[in-house]
């Protein structure tokens, strides 16, 4: 190869590589101040045995998970009194959606306020709701931002008895090699009313440079941000990864909430901010998927997203598959967003 055209080549791949990085450098630079040296938590495993298939929605009723089990109580060997031991520490912990689920925030003043969609009745017969042991929904990921961004994304849901894990992994570019990569985990129990988050774990790598990170802890009467402040909890709060299945959840133990025109408001705690997110369900539609149409209704965050301001997020809920999101749009401002759409049926764990 020519010096000439070797040297222009070698421009063409620096400058899609800044480009790509810009994604995160403007939708989430701030996140670098963010940084923890604490490290992730140990990811649960799953083996994936089947596909999902899809299947006409039934109302469900909510169930309390199954007990965890316990040890048997050990005799104490010395009852001498002994030095007290420390308490045991909590246990440890892509921008391309800096803050994925966020769209345009409702002040926590105006959510006691805000309207409270009633769940729909439940006959007495019907089946209880039951928490799979792993499911994972793949996504092929394209965006623009001064030119197309491409990549790969995946949410899991793994649990073990009454704990459970929520993975969002998101790349840009090729996986083995992203020119950036976020993963977010959320780790909590699993209650009668749902997810119950404990802790949210964000880690933002870009090429060439060390990962930021952060991490947000929920206690059940208030949350610490990643930058250390405290804010009062909310009733039913999530995060980021853990509103996605949290949804799936009461959709189908509430099929009522999910009607045309009906007003859905998400309690989030983000990496600096607890806010209520705010969405409106509207009509049914068909959306296009690699293995066929799908039914969905989509989920349109009541604010338009703005230069400056949180990120904003369409759902498409698919009914069939377990009311799982199968497509999900992320937008920074009008011309900057990412696109992520599933790319074959969600699968199951054993």
């Amino acid at each position: 190869m020519r010096p000439r055209r070797a040297a222009a080549w070698a421009a063409l791949v620096v400058a899609v590589a800044v480009a790509h990085g810009c994604v995160v450098d403007r939708a989430g630079g701030y996140f670098s101040a963010l940084t923890s040296g604490e490290p992730m938590p140990e990811r649960m495993k799953a083996v994936y045995v089947r596909s999902m298939e899809a299947a006409e929605p039934v109302a469900v009723a909510p169930t309390a998970p199954a007990p965890r089990r316990q040890r048997a109580p050990v005799a104490p060997v010395d009852t001498a009194p002994g030095p007290e031991a420390p308490a045991s520490a909590a246990s440890e912990p892509l921008e391309l959606p800096a803050e994925p689920a966020a769209a345009a925030s409702t002040p926590v003043a105006e959510a006691a306020s805000a309207p409270v969609v009633a769940p729909a009745d439940t006959a007495a017969s019907a089946p209880p709701f039951e928490w799979p042991l792993a499911t994972r929904v793949t996504y092929v990921l394209t965006g623009y931002y001064r030119g197309e961004v491409h990549g790969t994304a995946q949410v899991e849901w793994v649990r073990e008895d009454d704990r459970y894990q929520v993975h969002l992994d998101v790349f840009v570019g090729l996986q083995v090699a992203p020119l950036m990569s976020r993963r977010m985990t959320s780790e909590g129990r699993i209650t009668p009313e749902g997810l119950k988050p404990e802790r949210y774990d964000q880690v933002t790598k870009m090429a060439f440079s060390s990962p930021y990170r952060a991490v947000v802890r929920l206690a059940p009467d208030h949350v610490v941000l990643a930058n250390g402040q405290r804010r009062a909890s909310l009733p039913g709060l999530q995060d980021t990864a853990s509103q996605f299945i949290q949804l799936a959840w009461q959709f189908s133990t509430q099929p009522g909430s999910l009607k045309p025109g009906t007003v859905i408001d998400v309690p989030l705690a983000l990496p600096r901010a607890v806010s209520v997110m705010r969405y409106d369900v509207s009509e049914p539609e068909m959306l296009w998927t690699p293995f066929g149409e799908v039914p969905v209704m989509r989920l349109k965050p009541r604010e338009a997203p703005r230069a400056g301001g949180d990120l904003s997020v369409e759902m498409w809920i698919a009914p069939q598959y377990r009311h799982l999101p199968i497509r999900l749009r992320i937008h920074q401002d009008p011309e900057t967003f990412v696109d992520l759409m599933i790319t074959k049926p969600p699968e199951l764990g054993g």
